[in-house]
């Protein structure tokens, strides 16, 4: 393994397209040892909160995060050392017991929506892409996905987005942008700017 491994920061709002373009850079380096390092997976244990206030929780505020754990693992991978990445129950609202060992790989992509808004990750970065998608094509994919995979109604979709999550977009994530080496328009639709990123990877790593 390199030195350093290549970080790679991948943000945008939420159905923006940023897991596709992360999972197509994944596909393409079969050949490399490559992780994908979720924000997700570092929301703040909530464990000592009740759990009706728990569900008010905000996800899409940078205070939901636990920002120092998160930054801390990339730096033990960076370095070479393993960590043990938590896991997060969406029904409990809270971190769950269990925990993902990861070993330190050549490149590592860091992805969420909120990447670019810690400058320590940052600095941290390689390469940073910022995935532009328009509000009405990822308020649509949000609503797809929600009613599929968590059994949400259109109209509860509707309101959390446009209560909370459109508003945190325009505030925390949307001006992240500015930080980005990289704006891909409509995410892992956009092949072209997807070939470029492996292309520049690839230089990098050879």
């Amino acid at each position: 393994m390199p030195k350093k491994p290549i970080v790679i920061g991948v943000t945008g709002g939420s159905g923006s397209g940023k897991s596709s373009v992360s999972q197509q850079i994944l596909a393409q380096f079969s050949d490399v040892s490559v992780m994908l390092l979720q924000q997700d997976y570092y929301y703040k244990d909530q464990s000592q909160i009740p759990f009706e206030e728990r569900l008010r929780t905000n996800y899409d505020h940078p205070l939901a995060f636990d920002r120092d754990l998160f930054y801390n693992h990339l730096v033990h991978l960076i370095s070479g050392q393993s960590i043990e990445k938590p896991v997060y129950d969406y029904a409990l609202h809270t971190r769950s017991d269990q925990v993902i060992h990861e070993e330190p790989r050549d490149v590592i992509i860091v992805e969420g929506i909120l990447v670019l808004e810690d400058e320590r990750l940052r600095d941290l970065m390689d390469i940073k892409v910022y995935v532009d998608t328009d509000d009405d094509v990822r308020l649509a994919r949000r609503i797809v996905r929600d009613i599929k995979e968590r059994g949400r109604t259109v109209d509860s979709v509707v309101n959390q987005y446009l209560e909370v999550v459109k508003p945190m977009h325009h505030q925390f994530i949307e001006p992240t942008k500015r930080y980005a080496d990289i704006i891909v328009p409509e995410g892992g639709y956009n092949q072209v700017a997807i070939d470029l990123l492996t292309t520049k990877i690839a230089t990098i790593l050879s």
